[in-house]
């Protein structure tokens, strides 16, 4: 598992930017919490090759998934949570989890990791409370 601020990471694909090459269908990580991005580590050095190859012959834009291949159906194996699944679930795991890992730094009396896993929780509840509200505000 990946995590960012504590929060698991989701697993998904996207567009970075490399100087000026946009290199698409890249696989990511995605904080949820404060929504921080980082390439997948286990592509993360075929990432950094193809990205200077391509600033270096002047490419605007390159597919990630027609240089790379082989490794797709293991990136994502680590990833509590996927970009296809509900927004509202996605907070309500790590919500969970972030209450499971609570109920163990109290036990294990860890004053620090206590107070950072009620920073978390309290953004993870107020981007649960905006999903829920942006919910029924569509329901409406």
């Amino acid at each position: 598992m990946s995590f960012c601020c504590g929060a698991s990471m989701i697993g998904t694909k996207g567009t970075l930017k490399h100087v000026r090459t946009q290199i698409h269908n890249v696989p990511i990580l995605f904080c949820p919490v404060c929504h921080h991005i980082e390439v997948h580590y286990l592509v993360e050095n075929e990432y950094e090759i193809l990205a200077e190859y391509a600033h270096g012959d002047g490419a605007a834009e390159v597919d990630f998934i027609e240089y790379v291949d082989g490794k797709d159906h293991m990136l994502h194996d680590n990833c509590v949570n996927h970009e296809g699944e509900e927004p509202l679930d996605i907070v309500r795991c790590q919500i969970d989890m972030a209450l499971d890992l609570l109920g163990f730094a109290k036990s294990i009396a860890d004053q620090e990791w206590e107070e950072q896993l009620m920073k978390r929780l309290k953004m993870l509840s107020a981007r649960r409370d905006k999903l829920k509200n942006k919910k029924t505000s569509k329901n409406s």
